[in-house]
């Protein structure tokens, strides 16, 4: 068994198409941020995308994207972006975690996001929920459980949007849009949400406006970014961008204009876009791991997803156990403890709420 490191531009047809074939074989790597095609986007925006490819004799039999930071760190392809990360590989194949860092070079790799069955898995960590909607039966076979165990929600979101409709016009949705400009509009009103609740805005790196874009220019059976809207009486009320492979979509950047937000447009939102998604042949919509009452009204199960980090033992490692292993467990004690969050999150919003006051 051998490595090679590669950019993602340097792969090869028969490599992106042994990917593809890796990824399909097994459920747990059907989610699009481990698809070629989004890790060759991101290595095309960001100098440190590598990725390694798994030789088992003359097969190929795994591809592991990661970014390599100073002093050997390892971190996922779009690191603080991504809800679904690690390796692609053969279900058969055995490869070990501290042989996988030797090879790339890496004293350490952390993870949020790692998906289940991972080798890179270390011993220790945490695992959290991903919630998701299942559509294998159908939007109908959906809503019928959203009624059996939702039913308030549901019956007052469909209310909701009569009402929208009575008190200002036409709903209409508008789902796989290939125009730039409902996109542009959406991420500023995910701007002005991150500013509102103290959070910082992503979209404040011009690399992430321009990975967006690039995505939502990327059509093809396999992958493809998906932008969809709601508009009432012509004018956007909320929307949705997010990545697809042919059976999942990826929840990602879900945002609404807050002046129709006692119709509960999020919600609106998310129910036409299940419909729609249905439709389409979407299986699966991965919300992503992370606690809002949303997902939790929404949700017909979930999956589970890994923080952590595996090492090897060199300085590096030592060094990186000390910055950053302490504030993570700080935050997950916080992220457990109703009270705690509760209290993190009315700081954020006051602090979001300040800043909104103070000029540029």
């Amino acid at each position: 068994m051998h490595v090679t490191i590669v950019r993602p531009d340097e792969l090869g047809a028969t490599e992106v198409s042994r990917w593809r074939t890796l990824q399909e074989a097994d459920a747990a790597f059907d989610n699009p941020f481990l698809s070629p095609e989004f890790t060759i986007t991101v290595g095309a925006l960001r100098d440190r995308v590598r990725v390694a490819v798994i030789h088992d004799g003359p097969d190929i039999v795994g591809f592991f994207p990661f970014e390599r930071h100073p002093l050997g760190i390892g971190k996922p392809v779009a690191a603080g972006l991504t809800d679904a990360q690690g390796m692609i590989h053969a279900k058969d194949c055995l490869i070990p975690a501290q042989w996988l860092l030797a090879q790339c070079g890496l004293s350490v790799y952390e993870f949020d996001h790692l998906v289940a069955g991972q080798p890179l898995l270390g011993r220790r960590h945490e695992s959290y929920p991903s919630p998701v909607i299942c559509l294998r039966d159908g939007f109908d076979a959906y809503t019928a459980y959203l009624r059996a165990h939702s039913g308030k929600t549901y019956k007052s979101t469909l209310a909701k949007t009569r009402k929208l409709g009575r008190d200002i016009g036409e709903v209409r949705h508008d789902y796989a849009i290939a125009d730039v400009e409902p996109l542009r509009t959406l991420l500023a009103w995910k701007t002005d949400q991150y500013r509102r609740t103290g959070r910082t805005d992503r979209f404040a790196h011009q690399w992430i406006v321009e990975l967006v874009e690039r995505l939502l220019a990327t059509r093809t059976e396999s992958f493809a970014g998906v932008l969809d809207m709601v508009y009432v009486d012509g004018e956007p009320m909320a929307g949705h961008f997010g990545i697809r492979t042919r059976t999942t979509l990826a929840g990602w950047f879900p945002a609404y204009d807050p002046r129709f937000a006692k119709y509960s447009p999020g919600l609106i939102h998310h129910l036409a876009m299940a419909e729609k998604a249905a439709e389409t042949g979407i299986q699966t919509i991965d919300m992503g791991r992370g606690d809002k009452e949303y997902k939790d009204k929404l949700k017909t199960g979930e999956l589970s997803v890994c923080e952590g980090r595996v090492a090897r033992a060199r300085p590096a490692a030592g060094v990186h156990w000390m910055l950053r292993v302490p504030a993570r467990k700080a935050r997950a004690t916080v992220l457990a403890n109703p009270v705690l969050l509760r209290t993190a999150d009315k700081a954020l919003k006051t602090y979001g709420r300040l800043r909104a006051t103070l000029p540029g």
